[in-house]
C-alpha cells in the first residue's frame, strides 16, 4: 500500500531531492528515483531532483510499497557485537562475501542480516539493503549495518562527514618509515585491468592514516585507519608504497601460511541514530592471524 506525504516548504534554495530525503528519512539517491519515477509533486506538478525550492511550496510524495528484493533470508551463524533497534554490528569472518554479486547471490551477509532482520529488505529495494560501508571478503572484523531508513541516513551522513573511527591491523612486508603517517593518493579502476584497482591520475580521492605497532624481521604490524571508504584503498595504498598487505593475492603475494590477506577490522566507533551517543567497538585478530604472527616472530627470532 502506498504511503503519502504531504509538506509545505517554509525555507527557500534547498533542492527538491535533498529535501525529500532530510524530511522523509530517506537516502538521497531514493528520492532522486522517487523523483524521477513520478512519485513526487511540487505545486502539484512534477519537478526535477534539482529544483530549487521555495517558500509556501507545497509537496507531495508518494512513498510506493518496498518492491520485493531478490534475495533469501539465509539462517548462517552471526557474531553479533551490538544490536537495536536501527544498527547492528557484526564481526565478520573472513570468506563472507558482504552483498550479493554477480555470480553469487546467496551465503551472503545480506542473506544472512536479512533472516535476523526481516524489515531490512524495505531498505531502498536494492540488493544491499542497510549496508552502509563493506569489508572486503577475505578481510575480518567489524562491520555495521542499518536497520532502517532513518538509521541509513544517519550513519551515511557520519561516514560521508568522516566521523567514523575505523582501524584495522595489517602485517605488510619491508620495514615501514617512518613510524607514523599517512597516504594520499587517488584510487581508481586500474586501466589495464579492470577487476583491480590502483593509484591512477583522475581517480577518486582518498586517505589512510596508519601507525607502526611492530617491527618484525622482515614486517611491518600496523594499525591502518582510513579516512576514505575506496574499493581495496588500504591494499592499494600500502602495495603503492612498497609494503603490500601479507599474503594479498591480488595487490601482493600468496603465501602458504595464511589463504587470505592479513587485514583485521578490529575498530570501529560511531554515533547512535537514535541518541546521538559515541560508541565503540573492538574486535580481537583471528586465531590464524594470531598464529602467523607467532610463526613470523619465532622465525624472526630463530
Amino acid at each position: 500500500m502506498n504511503k503519502r506525504l504531504e509538506f509545505t516548504v517554509d525555507s527557500h534554495g534547498s533542492r527538491l531531492d535533498r529535501y525529500i530525503a532530510e524530511h522523509c528519512q530517506i537516502s538521497r539517491a531514493y528520492a532522486h528515483k522517487l523523483i524521477d519515477d513520478g512519485h513526487v509533486l511540487v505545486n502539484g506538478h512534477h519537478a526535477k531532483a534539482s529544483h530549487r525550492l521555495n517558500p509556501g511550496e507545497s509537496i507531495e510524495v508518494t512513498l510506493p510499497p518496498p518492491a520485493p528484493i531478490a534475495l533469501t533470508p539465509e539462517a548462517i551463524p552471526l557474531n553479533v557485537v551490538y544490536e537495536d533497534n536501527d544498527v547492528i554490528v557484526i564481526d565478520k569472518p573472513a570468506g563472507l562475501l558482504v552483498h550479493p554479486a554477480a555470480g553469487q547471490r546467496s551465503g551472503t551477509l545480506v542473506n544472512a542480516l536479512l533472516a535476523r532482520c526481516p524489515d531490512l529488505g524495505g531498505i531502498d529495494g536494492s540488493l544491499r539493503p542497510g549496508i552502509v560501508h563493506r569489508l572486503d571478503k577475505d578481510t575480518s572484523g567489524l562491520i555495521m549495518a542499518a536497520k532502517n531508513d532513518a538509521a541509513q541516513m544517519s550513519l551515511s551522513r557520519q561516514i560521508k562527514q568522516r566521523t567514523i573511527t575505523k582501524g584495522y591491523i595489517a602485517l605488510v612486508s619491508g620495514r615501514l618509515s617512518p613510524e607514523r603517517g599517512a597516504i594520499e593518493a587517488p584510487v581508481g579502476r586500474n586501466p589495464r585491468d579492470r577487476k583491480r584497482m590502483a593509484v591512477v591520475s583522475g581517480g577518486r580521492e582518498a586517505r589512510t592514516e596508519y601507525k607502526v605497532m611492530k617491527y618484525l624481521e622482515g614486517y611491518t604490524l600496523l594499525e591502518v585507519m582510513p579516512e576514505t571508504g575506496r574499493t581495496h584503498q588500504i591494499r592499494v595504498h600500502l602495495a603503492a608504497i612498497g609494503h603490500p598487505v601479507f599474503g594479498d593475492p591480488v595487490y601482493g603475494k600468496k603465501s602458504p601460511l595464511l589463504r587470505r590477506q592479513f587485514l583485521h577490522a578490529h575498530r570501529l566507533g560511531f554515533r547512535l541514530p537514535s541518541s546521538s551517543e559515541y560508541v565503540e567497538f573492538s574486535s580481537e585478530l583471528p586465531t590464524e592471524l594470531e598464529e602467523v604472527l607467532e610463526r613470523v616472530t619465532r622465525e624472526a627470532n630463530g
